[in-house]
This record gives C-alpha cells, structure tokens and sequence, in this order.
C-alpha cells in the first residue's frame, strides 16, 4: 500500500472537517497533519518566511508520502486561508527550494471538502487540479461531505460518497 498523508487545513483542528477526516481515516490507514499546529506564513517574494515550519514540514511529507489528501471546509466559497497559504507557499518550490520542488513530480493529490450542505459550488476543485497538474502530481479524484440539519453528523450520502473516495488509495 501506498503511503497516504491527509493534511488538515482549518481553522479549528477538532470541527467539522476533523470529524470528515475521522470517518475517511477509520481503518486508520493514514497519517494526520493538521496544519493549524505549524507556523506558516503566507508566501513572500524575499521568503521572509524561510524559517517557518513550511519547508521543513514540506520536506518531511514528500519524503515519506505518496499520495497527499487535502482537507478543507468550505469557506466563503473556496479553501480555507489556512490552506491557501500552504498552497501559496509551494511557489517557495520554483525559486529556491527547486530540488524540492522537482520530488513533487508523480505524487498523487486529492481532496476533501465539507460544508453544511451539499452546496459546493462548481469550480471549487479547480484550484486543487490545476495545481496538481502544475506540480507534475496525479489529480486522483475529490468528493464533498455534508451534514445533517442539526449539524452533528455527517449524512448518509455524504458518508457513502466517502467510502467510494476512500478507495482511491
């Protein structure tokens, strides 16, 4: 088996996205990071941020991973800033950390979203594949989760979708 990495991107490491992201890892399968425990800065022409947790973070997950699963609620319509600044930061890979950059190449990426409700919109995905395709990484696929009208579970539906996700790895 592949070695997977989910990484947590939001605002609250044991809301709703850590309740997805238990559901998809309940066999345990996968490492955790959750990105609220780093210090990221966003990204900086003059890497002003260079000594932050990013690189090392980075270097760490690419060299004991293949296959990287973002997680994210959906905030205002895209992902969370927490992981937009991680996404942002990968920029740090095509000036000065290049060799890093280049180990990126053939890795898989997917991704997690949840919100409320099934209401994502199209498009959301967009920055996810691109990005992968950039990076010379496989886009395996993404699912949504959602949940009930009380907001303490995660649907049926949703849960179903999760576990066809899951067989992607």
């Amino acid at each position: 088996m592949k070695k997977t990495i989910i990484i947590q991107g939001s605002s609250k490491s044991y809301g709703n996205t850590n309740t997805v992201i238990n559901y998809l890892n309940k066999d345990e399968n996968f490492d955790i990071i959750d990105l609220k425990t780093k210090n990221i800065g966003p990204f900086d022409y003059e890497f002003k941020n260079k000594e932050d947790d990013f690189i090392p973070l980075l270097e760490d997950i690419i060299n004991k991973y293949d296959t990287f699963v973002f997680a994210t609620p959906v905030y205002w319509y895209s992902m969370s800033g927490i992981l937009k600044d991680f996404f942002d930061r990968m920029s740090d890979l095509l000036h000065y950390k290049k060799e890093l950059g280049r180990k990126m190449r053939g890795k898989n990426m997917a991704m997690i979203s949840n919100s409320g409700a099934n209401d994502l919109k199209q498009g959301f995905t967009m920055p996810f594949i691109e990005s992968a395709n950039y990076l010379g990484m496989n886009y395996l696929g993404d699912t949504h989760a959602w949940f009930t009208e009380d907001g303490t579970n995660i649907t049926i539906e949703a849960k179903d979708n999760i576990d066809t996700f899951r067989k992607l790895f």
